[in-house]
């Protein structure tokens, strides 16, 4: 296998080193950017494919000279093979890895929506820490947080917030917080120090460039009204909110932060393509779409991913049944031995179903 795949690998990577190098692809962005991720991803490809290729050499190698010595250079020839085959081993591994599926949606910016759900206001100030949570871990990987909207509740929780994550592994290392997400600790409206069970569901979505989904406008319903604040007052004069209705799945998307409403339009229509392209990768893998399905249920107590409990100072994810008693570093935003947790469970899975065997 490793002979052919090898083959293969260089001619696609100086394919497209050449093609990087056309005034054509120079001159469309959208074109550049694809194909210079394909460059990055055959390049590892290729350093990891030699070094097995290599470590095969040194193996024969190595055999040749045990054949044909005797005594102590016998026994370097043995060492020799020793090491090799263990240069074998790593590199294998490596490509093995290498070879995983890779997601479709690795490198695109993610659109994040966190909603109260079951425990009143409490679920509604829940919210709101998970937002927080997000903000100061996207603080610390260095990527852009912008908020598309933010509908706060009357106790100064969040009811929905929507918000854009920009980074370069910003899906990968976002993509499994999408689900519904409980908290067990004494709320601040509770006079007799009893610990409540809320919850809060989490949405993430890969953000969709325009030329990715073609919307008809023929399909789309747009509705215009004034924007509202907590408890529906009025808080602008002018008919600047927005929402879109797209009629054939029945999306709505509303905005109403910005007082422009063209800039509400654009930002509704941002959210509506990363539903929409959400929406064709289900249908084009089952599994996907079971997947999605799951990530946010009907956002009861019992359909959770994970659980934080304030008196313990412990977060628990279910999924990898990992418990860390460190909540509270946790909800500062240090999210990372969670995720890598979940990212290395995904990778184990991949390799025990077969699906990157060098055959």
């Amino acid at each position: 296998m490793i002979p052919d795949r090898m083959e293969q690998w260089e001619r696609e990577y100086d394919e497209v080193l050449d093609e990087l190098a056309a005034p054509g692809v120079l001159a469309d962005p959208q074109r550049l950017r694809g194909m210079t991720r394909r460059h990055k991803e055959l390049e590892t490809l290729v350093t990891a494919g030699r070094a097995v290729r290599s470590a095969m050499a040194d193996i024969e190698t190595a055999r040749q000279l045990m054949a044909e010595s005797s005594g102590a250079d016998r026994e370097l020839a043995r060492f020799e093979l020793e090491r090799a085959e263990a240069d074998l081993r790593e590199a294998e591994d490596v490509l093995r890895r290498l070879l995983l599926p890779r997601d479709p949606n690795d490198g695109r910016d993610v659109i994040v929506e966190v909603r109260g759900a079951e425990g009143g206001e409490e679920a509604n100030l829940f919210a709101r820490d998970l937002f927080e949570m997000y903000r100061r871990f996207a603080e610390r990987r260095g990527w852009r947080l912008e908020v598309l909207s933010l509908d706060h509740s009357e106790r100064d929780g969040i009811n929905e917030v929507t918000f854009v994550l920009k980074g370069a592994d910003a899906w990968q290392r976002m993509k499994h917080e999408g689900g519904t997400h409980r908290v067990q600790r004494v709320p601040v409206t509770e006079s007799q120090g009893r610990v409540h069970t809320s919850s809060a569901t989490v949405t993430v979505l890969p953000e969709a460039e325009e030329v990715e989904v073609s919307v008809d406008p023929l399909d789309l319903r747009i509705d215009v009204y004034r924007s509202s604040g907590p408890g529906g007052q009025s808080v602008n004069t002018t008919d600047s909110a927005v929402r879109i209705t797209h009629l054939p799945t029945g999306i709505v998307v509303s905005m109403q932060d910005e007082k422009s409403q063209i800039q509400n339009r654009a930002r509704a229509m941002q959210v509506l393509r990363a539903r929409l392209l959400a929406l064709e990768q289900e249908r084009q893998a089952a599994e996907q779409s079971v997947k999605r399905r799951s990530q946010v249920g009907g956002g009861g107590r019992s359909e959770k991913i994970r659980t934080y409990n304030f008196k313990d100072n412990r977060v628990t994810d279910h999924r990898i049944h990992m418990t860390l008693h460190k909540l509270d570093r946790v909800l500062a935003g240090d999210l990372d031995e969670v995720v890598d947790a979940l990212l290395a469970d995904e990778r184990a899975a991949q390799l025990a179903a077969g699906e990157a065997g060098l055959t």
